[in-house]
């Protein structure tokens, strides 16, 4: 007996790490107490994504077989009980799966926790909003919730033009704070046209754009978003009674340079919510107050232009494994 199409869908499912996808037709999810069913119109593909189908972050587990994709944009099609901050039609955006058993957005539909959606910028496209709520995410949290950036602070962001890093200059910014991002040469005017002084952290030292743009005192606040070496150089750039935040914070390190200074240190674990259940809304509330700030015209996603349908998912993998993205690259499912 054939499948109900109106019960069923078309989705990318990993059956094995490091694995091609294989497209199929699975059983359409159903709504549940608290939760909407999306029409997913496009995916967003994070680096994250692709290290979790190599099955090379421990951090962020999935059983398999799975259904990958943690970003989403689409159209709400249905509300579970006890949902009353949507409705269908609406057009919404989250990071809302493809972690800790929770089903992926590389599918035509999810039924995902309302609580970590929000409403779709009006002024993007579902394109453009699927870029941006993982890299978002992180983002807000290290400048806002753990560091809590203040007008006419200066903040350093390591990493300038990269996914977490282009959208934290950009946040810094609308919060009033003056930015500095490194990159590499390649990527320097990039940094300056999103308003961050830009610093070649290959031509010159911590100690030395320390002192030239700071005059040896140090930065309000650092965000690394590289990990390593580079978060050892943001202990040496923070200045005195100020704060360094990281969403790569691992390995061992040195933590003399910041007691030194008597500054104090923050993590940043974005998947914390969807692998724990405990602190959705958070994700939903900061992704309403980015909307705000896309739609004032002071946050936009760079996206890389090439065209992913859900069928090419795994040449979207590669542009992200192979370094060639010039900005984020989002499958499109349903547009």
């Amino acid at each position: 007996m054939s499948q109900d199409p109106n019960n069923t869908m078309r989705a990318l499912v990993l059956d094995a790490y490091d694995a091609p996808f294989r497209l199929t037709e699975v059983a359409r999810p159903v709504a549940g107490p608290g939760q909407v069913l999306v029409r997913i119109a496009a995916s967003g593909v994070n680096p994250l994504d692709t290290k979790i189908r190599a099955g090379a972050a421990a951090h962020a587990k999935h059983p398999l077989p799975a259904i990958l994709g943690i970003d989403l944009a689409g159209e709400v099609v249905a509300v579970g009980p006890g949902v009353t901050g949507f409705k269908p039609g609406d057009q919404v955006y989250g990071m809302t799966g493809g972690v800790g058993g929770r089903q992926g957005s590389l599918a035509e539909y999810a039924a995902v926790q309302a609580d970590l959606l929000a409403h779709k910028p009006a002024n993007l496209t579902m394109r453009e909003a699927a870029a941006l709520p993982l890299i978002t995410i992180t983002a807000w949290e290290g400048l806002v919730d753990r560091a809590n950036v203040q007008p006419g602070q200066t903040v350093l962001v390591q990493g300038g033009a990269g996914g977490v890093g282009h959208v934290a200059v950009q946040i810094a910014r609308a919060f009033g704070a003056t930015v500095w991002a490194t990159e590499s040469a390649g990527k320097l005017a990039l940094v300056e046209q999103l308003g961050a002084n830009a610093i070649d952290y290959r031509a010159e030292t911590v100690e030395a754009y320390v002192a030239r743009h700071t005059g040896g005192r140090g930065f309000d606040l650092v965000y690394d978003t590289a990990g390593g070496a580079v978060l050892d150089a943001s202990f040496q750039a923070v200045r005195r009674f100020g704060h360094v935040v990281s969403c790569l914070g691992w390995g061992t390190h040195a933590l003399a340079p910041l007691s030194f200074r008597a500054a104090t240190y923050s993590g940043v674990f974005t998947l914390l919510p969807m692998l724990t259940g405990e602190g959705m809304a958070n994700h939903g509330e900061i992704l309403r107050r980015a909307a705000a700030l896309v739609e004032a015209g002071k946050l936009l996603p760079r996206l890389d232009p090439r065209r992913f349908p859900l069928e090419r998912a795994d040449e979207a993998h590669t542009a992200v494994t192979d370094g060639s993205a010039g900005g984020k690259i989002v499958v499109d499912i349903a547009l």
